[in-house]
């Protein structure tokens, strides 16, 4: 088997693996820090007690993806030793500087004051553990500027030059942080990670007032609370989301046009004018080898529109590139159909509980709660969809237009590789499968007075799990 699969496949597929899951937790983490940030304000703003009962629930669950985040971050460092050390040589000395800068600004942040929020409450004061909190939340968006600004830098690389030994080293480092894709990136793997939370957050709250439906018992205040606010969040957010994927679209077709005709199936150019226009590409079968796409459904002029602002523009397609500077398309094509799918229903799910608001049964719409606890996973989904996109989609290079990924890759012998990537999913799968149902199982349980935080555990009504039987059966009913 380890002889018809080359190494550089295999530590490619170990740091898909790796990296997908690692990046579950923080696109969680992130916008679940904000959260607590504001139920503890509205604590402390209005005195209301059920503030604090959601800011106890949740604070559980942030620590344990926290910490899971924390640890799958660790592997990655791993990685970029073992197997992609030419990478890690040459890129080292501009990744190097922003990855301690992300450790000593943010990671450093976050663990200091990470105790106080989660352990001290009773100890430091309701102002300064509020602080805490805020810089805690303060230190997860500051992470994710450093963590983009590297991403970022390997897709529209500036500010650099490279020495004797072939290093790029940077001469800018205001352009090397800012690069031109930065800024679009950032903002839309926040906004990505706020719906995230927001979804899990309001999947949580469908569980219980379904399952209270089910028992025919009033749901609790706090359940009411966190599904509203869930629902304020996607109303918002999902919008803001398909706006702020639009301007980073439009920025990668500057930069990198051959991304962009691989999420669009364009293997072909199509010339502009009055008879011209490249269409939208609703589906399809990509087919790479052939670079022809099967079985196409398109709408016609729809794709100049969408990239260009004009129905008539001329639109590169991959015929125009080498076909070895091609990104597989049947990948792109459809991870980026995958999230923008998810997107729309997002999208669709706000403007539902807008309407059910309006109406004044945002808590007694089953249909809306159904779809609300069925999108539950759904912006994990999307991230891990659009994060597939961008980084297959910048093939066959590590760092865009300079350094190729067959180049970047260690000198290591394929079964090597394997034994690694077997032992990394076996024990990702018990560690953290373990942790993510510890986490399922503490939002099994309804907010009520006298949640317990993390320094006192449980408070012993840990209820049903939202497994996938009981969520059947609270859907059926």
């Amino acid at each position: 088997m380890f002889d018809t699969i080359s190494a550089l496949t295999l530590a490619r597929m170990q740091f898909a693996f790796t990296v997908s899951f690692h990046f579950i937790f923080p696109a969680f983490s992130i916008g679940l820090a904000s959260y607590l940030m504001v139920l503890e304000g509205l604590w402390l703003k209005t005195g209301r007690d059920v503030y604090h009962q959601l800011f106890q629930y949740w604070v559980k669950i942030f620590a344990i993806t926290f910490g899971m985040g924390v640890v799958s971050g660790i592997v990655m460092a791993y990685q970029f030793g073992s197997n992609w050390a030419v990478f890690s040589d040459r890129a080292g000395p501009v990744i190097g500087p922003l990855m301690a800068y992300e450790v000593l600004t943010a990671f450093f942040l976050e663990a200091g004051f990470l105790g106080v929020m989660l352990f001290g409450l009773d100890k430091v004061g309701k102002g300064l553990h509020f602080a805490a909190t805020c810089m805690v939340a303060l230190g997860t968006a500051i992470s994710t500027f450093w963590i983009i600004s590297v991403n970022s830098w390997m897709h529209t690389p500036q500010g650099y030059g490279i020495n004797a030994k072939g290093q790029y080293f940077a001469t800018d480092w205001l352009a090397v942080i800012f690069n031109p894709s930065m800024p679009y990136r950032l903002a839309h793997v926040l906004l990505a990670a706020y719906m995230t939370t927001a979804l899990v957050v309001g999947g949580a709250g469908a569980w219980h007032l379904l399952k209270d439906r089910r028992a025919r018992v009033a749901p609790s205040e706090g359940t009411r609370i966190m599904f509203s606010m869930a629902m304020w969040m996607a109303a918002i957010v999902a919008p803001l989301q398909i706006f702020s994927g639009h301007l980073h679209g439009e920025n990668t077709l500057e930069h990198q046009p051959a991304k962009i005709a691989a999420m669009e199936g364009h293997f072909f150019s199509y010339r502009g004018g009055p008879d011209g226009g490249a269409p939208f590409i609703v589906m399809g079968l990509p087919d790479d080898d052939a670079q022809v796409m099967r079985y196409a459904v398109e709408i016609p002029k729809l794709g100049s529109l969408v990239l260009k602002n004009d129905i008539e523009a001329p639109i590169t397609g991959l015929d125009a590139y080498p076909a070895a500077d091609r990104a597989p398309v049947a990948i792109t094509f459809w991870s980026f159909r995958i999230m923008v799918g998810l997107g729309l229903l997002m999208v669709a799910m706000g403007l539902w509980s807008l309407w059910a608001r309006w109406r004044g049964r945002l808590h007694d719409s089953v249909w809306l709660h159904r779809m609300a606890l069925m999108m539950g996973p759904a912006g994990f989904i999307a991230v891990l969809a659009g994060w597939t996109t961008t980084e297959v989609g910048r093939q066959p290079f590590t760092i865009f237009g300079l350094l190729r990924t067959a180049d970047s890759v260690s000198p290591l012998a394929a079964p090597a590789v394997a034994a690694s990537l077997l032992a990394f999913v076996v024990v990702y799968f018990a560690v953290f499968g373990a942790g993510t149902w510890f986490i399922i199982r503490l939002m099994g349980h309804e907010p009520h007075p006298g949640e317990s935080g993390p320094s006192r555990g449980d408070s012993g009504r840990a209820g049903q799990s939202i497994s996938p039987v009981a969520v059947d059966a609270v859907l059926a009913e």
